[in-house]
């Protein structure tokens, strides 16, 4: 029996890191592309004559498939059913696809003028053909992550759970800071709003590849864990039915994670696709430097979510992180709001703030789900949260902001770089991401009152001994 012990190829270290790595880059390119646009606002109105209406209508489209047409929820499910390999290439192809149409709006001159008027809203035609590549790409890459999450589990349950996906973040963030720094300098170094966007669509190709790698990878985990349930004469798991959806959504503590994951993320995601001009506008950062004060936000969780990832896998208190961190952006939102506090030191401190909170809660929500929800319902219940985060954080909320900002907020002019472009008070977006922060901490409190009845064990440590 002690040869068994080796069990699978995921009890071997370097296979399951080489196989994260490989599959967190393909999350990278795609973390890279959601957020590239958000320090180009400015040169969007200047150059394409965008307001802000128009850009949080661009924004929110994101999830305008993954949630009225529900193709988050069948990916999910596709990806219980089928595996991770068709469904981890098929979203990375939808995201090639999306991002190459995106590309195309921004770049091309034949839209200019044209207005299209669809259902309730009249946009110009670019914003609606831009709008629709970013729904496009936001389905594969929402499937994307859930596939990884999936992944992630497959490789790491017994060791370094909440490790890995905490690295896997951090690598995806890497994107996320590297397009709030430096799509604005490469974009005016080009002289172009969409050069940004297609440096993006290569990452993506080399994205699509690199998880064309990692199939082989997972299928050699499949067939060693097909012999050690031979050797060992253990019971399969049962395969995912639909009937599995129902447990999911009766289970109280998933519900709370949901509505926890969908809060904080309100207070986070949309807050970074405005914080440059916010930068600008109230802090009087350099429009060149504007983007690198929001980039800290990712850049410090690359270090401390895999950090905290590490402390919940050997010590637990999930529950205990996930409330400290909804607290912390609280504090900071609400000192965002403040309108004397006005110098770009008290914005660099706040962001890094930000950052240490933003690490808190990822850090403990994403490896406490597989405690509450069995393996073979995992895509769809990944799936059913990524669903409600975009139909409220990442496609309301942005909207939100951008009409608010139109309608309330506008304080008047203000030349940039040569440009006129509009100013805003942001006080009143400050205060609803703070409601949000609060209403998550509510959450989370729920969660560890819900861990307590349940018994999931969102307090103790991930790696068995």
């Amino acid at each position: 029996m002690t040869e068994i012990l080796r069990k699978t190829l995921r009890d071997s270290k370097p296979a399951r890191w080489t196989a994260l790595l490989i599959v967190a880059f393909t999350m990278f390119a795609g973390y890279y592309l959601a957020d590239v646009m958000s320090p180009l606002e400015g040169m969007l109105d200047a150059q394409l004559h965008w307001n802000s209406d128009n850009y949080g209508f661009f924004t929110g489209a994101y999830g305008w498939f993954n949630v009225f047409l529900f193709f988050l929820i069948f990916g999910g499910i596709i990806l219980d059913k089928i595996g991770v390999r068709f469904t981890g290439l098929t979203s990375a192809v939808v995201m090639v696809a999306g991002a190459g149409l995106k590309y195309w709006a921004i770049s091309t001159s034949s839209l200019d003028g044209i207005s299209w008027h669809l259902l309730f809203w009249t946009y110009p035609a670019q914003v609606w053909m831009a709008a629709l590549g970013f729904a496009i790409f936001g389905v594969g890459v929402e499937v994307a992550g859930i596939t990884v999450s999936k992944v992630i589990v497959k490789w790491f349950q017994g060791h370094e759970l909440a490790l890995a996906m905490g690295l896997q973040l951090s690598i995806a963030r890497l994107g996320t800071a590297l397009a709030l720094s430096t799509s604005l300098p490469i974009a005016k170094a080009v002289g172009h709003v969409s050069f940004p966007i297609l440096l993006c669509l290569i990452m993506l190709c080399i994205g699509l590849l690199a998880f064309f790698v990692y199939t082989f990878q997972d299928k050699k985990l499949d067939d060693s864990l097909a012999a050690f349930q031979s050797e060992t004469q253990a019971e399969p798991e049962e395969e995912f039915s639909f009937r599995d959806i129902l447990f999911i959504i009766k289970n109280k503590g998933w519900w709370y994670i949901t509505i926890l994951c969908a809060l904080f993320y309100s207070a986070v995601f949309p807050f970074l696709k405005f914080a440059t001009n916010l930068m600008i506008i109230k802090y009087g950062v350099a429009e060149n430097w504007a983007g690198s004060i929001p980039g800290l936000l990712p850049f410090g969780t690359i270090i401390l979510t895999p950090f905290f990832g590490n402390l919940y896998d050997r010590k637990g208190k999930g529950a205990s992180i996930m409330i400290l961190g909804s607290l912390i952006i609280i504090v900071v939102h609400f000192l965002f709001s403040l309108s004397f506090l006005s110098h770009y030191f008290v914005a660099i401190v706040l962001m890094v703030i930000l950052g240490i909170g933003f690490s808190l809660v990822p850090s403990a929500m994403w490896p406490s789900v597989p405690k509450i929800i069995p393996e073979r319902q995992l895509g769809t219940a990944y799936a059913l949260i990524f669903w409600v985060q975009n139909a409220w954080a990442l496609m309301f909320v942005p909207a939100l902001i951008g009409w608010v900002l139109n309608n309330y907020c506008i304080i008047g002019k203000l030349v940039v770089d040569g440009q006129e472009v509009t100013k805003y008070n942001y006080t009143i977006p400050m205060l609803i991401f703070t409601s949000f922060g609060v209403l998550a901490l509510l959450f989370a409190f729920l969660l560890k009152a819900e861990d307590r009845k349940k018994g999931y064990g969102l307090e103790l440590p991930n790696i068995k001994s």
